[in-house]
């Protein structure tokens, strides 16, 4: 200071701190730009990180008809002057081209690495949004039954996979949450091919002689498209969720994954040599009540007063059987519920009172091994009590449902006083961290709009991962196989005896008195 004045000559600043400015920016860039997408932060991730996810199916189907009005767009149909063979022969070799660049030169861990890529039929309106406007202009006449008094709409609704599913896959990438499967737009480029026919909407809400004459225009549809005849639809996804829906011609299609209920046993459904797990997945109805979340649950825990409780109906065919013999052996035992029901609003919300008061919840066998019931019981936080002996679960490559349900066999539920015995010898340790598990997994049975990670659209593809080598192994083996190789095994097989030798398109290699079937995946069972 001179003259009692600063000296302002710029030459006076510290050089170290220019240099500490200097590289403190620089490295604010650097650590800007080095972000890659695995280490951002959520919201680069989540598009929408404050938007809730909508698990209503008709709330869902209302915002997707009113913002995702469809376009013209092109059809892949194939016109019956196309040179068939010639377009299925280029799409394989393009599809051979593209599989040998990423196996070679591109993805070290193809094809077990994910993203999984899904091609989405361009389907005519009248098997896609048609039905969906349909079930929209119509879900409000409650006095739509079924024989034994259900709500068409709310089955409609349990079975409603086709549409969380596809709603996914087409909605815009900036507004989707899932990471392990991209919808691809050229056929080529696909691991699998989803297609988009609602046909739990259409069984239940057209005429029979028009539901049947559109499910007969769909398997024409669909099996006319080069990728169906270069796979002999081994790659195609089917969803058939509810046992009834496309049964007239399904069985043209069987060599398609099948997304299920269940398995069903029984043969009262499905055929046998239709389904089985090896090729098929099973997937969770849509819950008929409301998600007890971590509040309910904390709220409703000193409230479960009741020992075990059921609602629904009382008397099935088939598998449900076992039914009116729980009933006879539980009704009017103490701490016990017991009520007939069905699925409609009223009976929607005396089923969510009533198991958000319980502490087990019975699930035995309906008209098939599954219930909707076993996944209302999971997200109320109600300890499932399965009591279904051929029953096959969702995900359970996946999931351990011995973590969050009781398993009984019907021969020991039905003995006098055993069920209600083994319930009671249940301590109340292992009843809080079933639980805490229950809270834990009712994420995974949640569809919902956006699909969320590790919720059951999620939990699809993960389960899909895992078939896509045994897919793309019989796909190419039903490729170079000779006519008269007897590996050309179909599953309508019949017993061999001596009057009746095996034939080269029979099945039987366990002799007269044992048959075995083998399944489009090459895998043998014996029956």
């Amino acid at each position: 200071m001179a003259g009692g004045r600063y000296n302002l000559n710029p030459r006076s600043k510290s050089p170290i701190l220019l240099i500490f400015l200097s590289l403190f920016a620089i490295s604010v860039l650097f650590f800007l730009f080095s972000l890659s997408p695995n280490t951002r932060p959520d919201y680069y991730n989540n598009p929408h990180p404050t938007r809730s996810p909508e698990t209503s199916f008709v709330a869902s189907l209302e915002d997707f008809l009113a913002r995702r009005a469809p376009k013209p767009r092109s059809d892949d149909t194939v016109s019956a002057t196309d040179n068939t063979d010639d377009v299925v022969k280029a799409l394989d070799d393009s599809m051979y081209t593209i599989e040998t660049e990423r196996l070679v030169h591109g993805d070290s861990y193809y094809p077990f690495s994910t993203p999984i890529r899904v091609y989405v039929y361009e389907m005519p309106f009248k098997f896609t949004y048609d039905l969906l406007w349909l079930f929209r202009n119509t879900y409000k006449d409650t006095s739509n039954l079924t024989s034994n008094g259900s709500p068409v709409h709310r089955l409609i609704e349990q079975h409603s996979v086709d549409y969380w599913l596809w709603a996914d896959l087409i909605a815009p990438e900036s507004e989707r949450l899932l990471k392990n499967v991209v919808r691809v737009n050229r056929q080529e480029e696909a691991d699998l091919f989803y297609i988009p026919f609602f046909t739990t909407i259409s069984f239940f809400l057209l005429e029979k002689q028009q539901c049947k004459a559109l499910y007969r225009e769909a398997l024409k549809w669909v099996t006319d498209q080069p990728a169906w005849k270069r796979s002999g639809g081994r790659d195609h996804i089917l969803p058939v969720h509810h046992p009834w829906s496309f049964k007239s011609v399904r069985k043209f299609m069987k060599t398609a994954i099948w997304l299920l209920p269940d398995m069903d046993s029984t043969g009262n459904w499905y055929k046998p040599g239709q389904v089985f797990l090896e090729k098929d997945l099973i997937l969770p109805y849509v819950p008929n009540v409301e998600l007890c979340d971590a509040k309910c649950l904390s709220e409703t825990e000193p409230k479960r007063s009741t020992l075990l409780f059921f609602r629904g109906r009382l008397k099935r065919n088939a598998g449900g059987k076992i039914r009116p013999k729980l009933v006879a052996e539980l009704s009017g035992a103490k701490d016990v519920v017991i009520e007939e029901g069905t699925a409609g609003e009223g009976g929607k919300a005396a089923a969510q009172n009533g198991m958000r008061k319980s502490i087990f919840c019975l699930s035995p066998a309906g008209d098939t091994p599954s219930s909707a019931r076993l996944f209302d019981a999971i997200v109320s936080g109600c300890i499932p009590v399965i009591v279904s002996d051929e029953l096959e679960l969702p995900f359970e490559g996946i999931l351990d449902y011995r973590k969050i349900a009781l398993f009984v066999s019907s021969s020991d539920a039905v003995q006098p006083g055993w069920l209600l015995t083994f319930l009671k010898s249940v301590g109340p340790a292992q009843i809080r961290e079933t639980q805490r598990n229950l809270a834990k997994y009712s994420r995974h049975f949640l569809y919902s709009s956006p699909a969320q990670p590790l919720g059951p659209e999620d939990l699809v593809w993960r389960m899909m991962a895992g078939k896509l080598v045994n897919i793309k192994l019989h796909t190419r083996r039903s490729q170079r196989v000779v006519k008269e190789s007897r590996s050309l095994c179909t599953c309508d097989c019949r017993p061999a005896n001596i009057t009746n030798p095996v034939t080269s398109n029979q099945c039987n290699h366990g002799g007269p008195d044992k048959l075995i079937m083998r399944g489009n995946n090459g895998l043998f069972f014996e029956l």
